[in-house]
């Protein structure tokens, strides 16, 4: 199958350049327009991606060689963009900025080559005028089987400026498609992890985002670039085709949603769907009990450390969690899934499954990491080994008050390992185990029934850990 949908990827010579702004503007702004828009992000992040689905009206995926190969990056962006008019992809950090050590495997140049996708370079020339154009020479030529399509200037502090830095591009033969000035108020307000998700903000910001970039960018000249992309091969990625119902129920799996796990891939939805179970999204922050007869939970990422206070108060809720947990309910969590099920939180009580404690801590974890697992668990196997992300800035430590016989290993990183802890509530005892080993150290807490840990994985790149999970609440059921 050969797709000739239209498509362009905005890049940077670096970070703060202002992507994720035009992205979403622009996104905003073809939508509001009646374009359907197909968003996309290079890497693994979760938040630009909910910016994104408010912008384009759906849902903004990623596409990240790492954690899905590079052979299945066209699949899962044709798959994103079926039925769209246009797809728009962030790209991450510098154009040429991919996985440390492997000459940028994964950045966004690595993408916009497996898309054949035009590049759309934004540039900040705050501290700049005329060596804006030995910058956008460097991008354009540093690989030769890239180039620049087009260029956005960012910041810009007069018309004298634009016209100083518009006249030194036009050398280059690249169109300049637009500029921003200076001094805009439509940024999306940031916090310890990077912005602030979508989610706990109303869609004004999205907006105006899409109104700015209305006024200052051709959008004609915009399409036109995209429409320039050239015809790309491939079949639509299809989770029906890489997982199978195990048997002819549709058992219910709760998934952790509302402001405080915001942290989802699309994929995994529609992964669960096609392997007979049907996700139900239930807010820890609002919901007293988990939604009514469902064999599997499924916590994703989040800022459960920014809404604590809430979650604690939701006692009705832990309480049911532990209960169903404990007693063998199928669970992934994943990060804030983790710290949701420990004993605390920073002094908060959480659910208490776990006979951990987590606090925030000093520096960033990110990055990276392959998986090895060192027994059958839930979704691992032994032996086996995948890939995932790892960002998070809090530590957790075993709570030596918990109900536990065996105990736990605590690592200098904050990490714990149970080997051969038990957790006990009341007449049930569950062997537990490490649930990764993430680059030689353990991470996290795994039994045949719960899998959690700091890890974020896309199952679209290892579609064997959903089918497993659904195997498991099918049985369950």
């Amino acid at each position: 199958m050969v797709s000739l949908i239209s498509r362009l990827v905005v890049a940077a010579p670096a970070s703060g350049h202002g992507k994720t702004t035009v992205s979403t503007g622009l996104m905003a702004a073809l939508h509001s327009r009646g374009f359907a828009v197909a968003p996309f992000k290079v890497g693994p992040d979760y938040i630009d991606p909910g910016y994104h689905t408010l912008a384009a009206g759906r849902p903004g995926r990623n596409l990240d060689p790492v954690l899905c190969e590079e052979e299945l990056i066209p699949s899962l962006f044709a798959h994103g963009a079926q039925g769209c008019d246009v797809a728009v992809i962030e790209g991450v950090m510098g154009l040429f900025d991919g996985q440390l050590g492997s000459r940028g495997f994964a950045s966004t140049a690595h993408v916009a080559r497996l898309l054949k996708a035009p590049l759309l370079l934004v540039v900040d020339v705050r501290h700049t005028s005329r060596s804006a154009a030995a910058l956008v020479t460097g991008m354009d030529q540093f690989d030769p089987n890239i180039s620049v399509a087009g260029v956005v200037l960012n910041q810009v502090g007069s018309a004298r400026h634009e016209k100083e830095v518009r006249e030194a591009i036009a050398e280059l033969d690249i169109p300049v498609v637009g500029a921003l000035p200076r001094k805009l108020t439509m940024e999306a307000p940031s916090r310890h992890l990077g912005l602030v998700p979508a989610a706990e903000r109303d869609d004004a910001g999205i907006r105006a985002m899409g109104e700015t970039v209305a006024q200052h960018l051709d959008l004609d000249a915009i399409m036109s670039l995209a429409n320039g992309a050239q015809p790309l091969a491939g079949t639509p990625w299809d989770p029906s085709a890489v997982v199978t119902p195990p048997s002819p129920q549709r058992p219910r799996v709760a998934v952790a949603g509302g402001r405080a796990f915001t942290f989802r891939y699309p994929e995994t939805d529609e992964l669960l769907v096609a392997a007979g179970c049907d996700p139900v999204v239930f807010d820890p922050l609002n919901d007293a009990t988990l939604p009514e007869d469902v064999s599997g939970l499924w916590l994703g990422g989040g800022f459960p450390e920014v809404h604590a206070t809430e979650l604690d108060a939701n006692t009705s809720l832990l309480t049911d969690i532990r209960r169903q947990v404990i007693a063998g309910l199928p669970t992934v969590a994943e990060c804030a899934g983790l710290l949701y099920l420990c004993q605390q939180m920073d002094g908060h009580e959480m659910a208490g499954a776990l006979p951990l404690t987590a606090r925030m801590g000093e520096r960033l974890t990110m990055g990276y990491r392959s998986a090895t697992s060192e027994a059958d668990t839930l979704i691992g196997r032994i032996g086996e080994t995948i890939t995932g992300h790892e960002f998070h800035r809090t530590v957790i430590s075993a709570d030596r008050s918990a109900n536990t016989e065996g105990g736990g290993t605590e690592h200098n990183d904050g990490s714990v390992t149970f080997a051969s802890g038990m957790v006990a509530d009341e007449d049930t005892r569950v062997q537990a185990t490490s649930a990764w080993v993430l680059n030689g150290r353990p991470d996290g807490f795994a039994t045949a029934t719960l899998h959690a840990s700091y890890l974020h994985v896309h199952w679209a790149g290892h579609p064997q850990l959903a089918q497993r999970f659904a195997d498991a609440v099918h049985r369950h059921v």
